[in-house]
């Protein structure tokens, strides 16, 4: 990505990642994997500064992770967006199988990966995209073996 230099633009959020769940959703119903989806939100309108295509990239990254965290036959993934004075919050919970303190600690690292098939660069990608991009951070939260993990979002309104 040396020398990209991404489009930004103020949109809202809350739009965007309303379409995204609504498209993931559809996905998993054709799949056969009846997931719960649910966005909870103070306000219909949150306006950020973001470039949506590497932004769809890691929503869609950290819920696909979390799709296939969840090892029932159901599950839940919800996305809460708190909305500050100076910064947005947006929260990625699943039902899924959770992390250990280890997995906790390596999960950002590039090359790391719990599934039998992959490079281990999703989470390092997005990551980047966050930090570098859009002057954000992305981290666990919270996470509970057999619980469950929320990922953190944080970005600077403009």
């Amino acid at each position: 990505m040396r020398g990209y230099v991404p489009d930004f633009k103020v949109q809202n959020v809350v739009e965007y990642i309303t379409t995204v769940m609504c498209d993931l959703h559809d996905r998993m119903t054709k799949l056969g994997k009846p997931i719960s989806f649910m966005l909870d939100t103070d306000h219909d309108e949150v306006q950020v500064n973001y470039n949506r295509e590497l932004f769809e990239w890691v929503i869609e990254n950290i819920v696909k992770n979390a799709i296939e965290a969840i090892e029932s036959q159901t599950g839940a993934i919800t996305i809460h967006i708190h909305d500050q004075s100076d910064k947005v919050f947006i929260d990625i919970t699943d039902t899924g199988k959770g992390l250990d303190s280890r997995q906790r600690k390596d999960i950002f690292r590039p090359g790391y990966t719990t599934k039998t098939r992959g490079w281990g660069l999703g989470l390092s990608l997005a990551t980047r995209i966050i930090d570098e991009y859009h002057h954000g951070k992305l981290f666990v939260k919270d996470s509970s073996p057999g619980k469950g993990t929320t990922f953190r979002i944080r970005l600077e309104k403009t």
